[in-house]
């Protein structure tokens, strides 16, 4: 009897715990919850009261939020979350009031925590017809798409028509634009839809209509330049496949011919990663050519497929109009034609002078020097982000982001611009130390080149900065009279050393030296003779008698022996400190990053 009457006990207190449960964790926050919501319906009705005004008529609704009604006065105290401090939604907790029947009826929302009202007070579900994010192209006419159905939980389906829409779409600038859809129940719930809209311009459509239904660009063109990993490029056409080909807009480097396609597989690597996922591997003309087929413009032998070539005399040729072709440098350049027969290969210049003149192409020995301009495909879509086209502002893809004021110089990349003390450079490369390679643009000097000679009474002229009779040793220790080297640190370089001809990648030896600065290196990126430039010196250095690197005023590469007296201007190669800073400016030739 005893053990039942313990087990009937046990029983009641479980019970009893569960019923203290129950109403500590159930019942009174509901209660609470419930006297919440009289508050707040007594609060906004006396609002109204005062505010008759403002109570809506015919079909409309009314809506005041529990902000308005704290900040109003028309509630003695907070409405709080049962069993916290923390008050109750101040925005998405409120009173709607809409005439019906000739009467005002009051609607609560209150939302408090886990608990909310059980008042219709979501939107309705809006479907667009389309999708949420679409594009066009810069232009191209923008056509609303609308909306599909709006449907709500309560009221059912309403009608398209009775949706706003907001936001227009100026499809004559690049950009992404936003279309509101906004709609509201009955209960004036509303809900709101976006569509974005990119306006973007891919690179075929823009350069399809400006070739008038050629294939490729002809004389010198205005709008045809396009900047990638900080390169200047010209657009030359487009293929079949509706993709675009680009030339660089001068020459990078001197190179053998006999190793273009070695050089090449270099200036791809200091593409950007952006820039390399844009080209396509595309077949390029290679065939061999006689003087008596040099005005051809039809191929019969191509490359294997490249990611980047050099132009053939089929470009040269199909981009003639008189004597202006965008396709001829200032510089002798060459073209991918062997010369039928023979050891030699064809090369083009805008003006051949003395006895070769009106001429377009000469041929060369392939292991003399000369200018190279890679040339690629990259694809049509290619969006557009910046740029009219013209030189001082061309076509951009977003594929480098300028630096911030304040940010280092060696996180920045290749062929970017700088200017320390009124010099301008151009970055080569940021290595691995820390220190930041670059190379003037132009000759040093104060309103004339500087210039020296070669070693005095010499057969072999080296370049070694230790020797007071070098070049080297001038441009080391008499440079820092022309350009500010406070910026610059001592390294090490290595100077490439060759039997006889210099020739890419085929160094005998190297040398190597601790200085400020050098010379640039032939076959570096941005070597090449640029417009504005006069003679210069390399530090490829030669054991055949008087043979060295140099360039002449009118661009060309020495490919001979230099007598003994005679003098080139100086371009410097130095390496900036680890901590140089930015100051301001975009990177590029015309806006180049200051260094104070």
């Amino acid at each position: 009897m005893q053990k039942k009457i313990i087990k009937k006990v046990k029983i009641l207190v479980v019970i009893a715990i569960i019923v203290g449960f129950v109403w500590f964790l159930v019942v009174y926050p509901m209660i609470s919850f419930h006297k919440n919501e009289k508050m707040l319906e007594n609060a906004a009705r006396n609002y109204f009261d005062l505010n008759k005004r403002e109570l809506p008529t015919g079909e409309r609704v009314k809506t005041v939020s529990l902000k308005t009604l704290y900040h109003k006065a028309f509630l003695e105290k907070d409405v709080l979350v049962p069993y916290s401090k923390k008050t109750c939604s101040l925005d998405q907790s409120w009173v709607k009031v809409r005439r019906e029947n000739g009467e005002y009826k009051y609607y609560v929302y209150l939302e408090c925590g886990v608990l909310s009202s059980n008042v219709d007070h979501r939107g309705p579900e809006i479907k667009l017809n389309g999708d949420s994010s679409i594009t066009v192209s810069r232009g191209e006419e923008y056509k609303e798409l609308g909306v599909k159905s709006v449907v709500d939980n309560n009221d059912g389906k309403l009608k398209t028509d009775d949706v706003t829409i907001k936001g227009s779409v100026d499809t004559s600038k690049i950009g992404t634009y936003e279309i509101s859809y906004i709609a509201f129940d009955n209960l004036s719930n509303k809900t709101t839809v976006t569509r974005k809209v990119e306006v973007v311009q891919k690179l075929y459509n823009t350069v399809k209509p400006l070739l008038n239904g050629s294939t490729n660009f002809t004389g010198n063109p205005e709008g045809n330049y396009v900047r990638l990993s900080n390169i200047l490029f010209r657009i030359y056409g487009v293929d079949n496949n509706k993709n675009v080909i680009l030339v660089t807009d001068q020459d990078i480097s001197n190179v053998n011919h006999s190793k273009v396609d070695k050089w090449l597989n270099y200036f791809y690597d200091h593409l950007n990663e952006s820039t390399q996922k844009m080209i396509v591997p595309t077949k390029y003309c290679n065939m061999a050519l006689t003087e008596t087929t040099l005005d051809t413009t039809q191929c019969s032998s191509y490359t294997d497929k490249k990611k980047v070539y050099i132009p053939s005399v089929i470009e040269v040729n199909k981009a003639a109009s008189g004597e202006d072709n965008f396709m001829k440098p200032n510089t002798m350049s060459w073209v991918a034609n062997p010369e039928s027969g023979s050891k030699k290969a064809y090369l083009t210049r805008n003006v051949f002078y003395y006895d070769q003149y009106g001429k377009d192409f000469l041929s060369y020995d392939v292991k003399e020097n000369y200018g190279v301009r890679p040339m690629m495909t990259i694809k049509g879509d290619s969006l557009i982000l910046d740029g009219t086209g013209v030189i001082d502002d061309p076509f951009t893809f977003g594929d480098v982001k300028k630096a911030k004021g304040g940010s280092y110089i060696n996180e920045r990349s290749t062929g970017e611009y700088l200017d320390i003390s009124g010099v301008l450079y151009r970055i080569i490369d940021t290595l691995d130390d820390g220190t930041t390679k670059v190379v003037s643009v132009y000759n040093i000097g104060d309103y004339k080149e500087v210039l020296c000679g070669a070693d005095s009474g010499e057969d072999v002229i080296t370049y070694n900065p230790k020797n007071e009779f070098s070049n080297a040793y001038y441009i080391n220790n008499r440079a820092s009279e022309f350009v500010d080297t406070s910026y610059f640190t001592k390294h090490e370089i290595s100077v490439p050393i060759y039997k006889k001809q210099i020739i890419y990648g085929e160094e005998e030896s190297t040398k190597k030296y601790t200085v400020v600065l050098s010379a640039p290196n032939m076959y570096e990126m941005f070597s090449a003779h640029v417009t504005g430039s006069t003679s210069f010196w390399y530090l490829n250095t030669s054991k055949g008698k008087r043979i060295t690197g140099a360039v002449y005023d009118v661009g060309v590469p020495v490919n001979e022996k230099i007598d003994e007296y005679e003098q080139f201007g100086i371009r410097v190669v130095g390496f900036l400190k680890k901590n140089v800073v930015i100051s301001s400016g975009n990177g590029t030739e015309q806006s180049p990053y200051l260094i104070r």
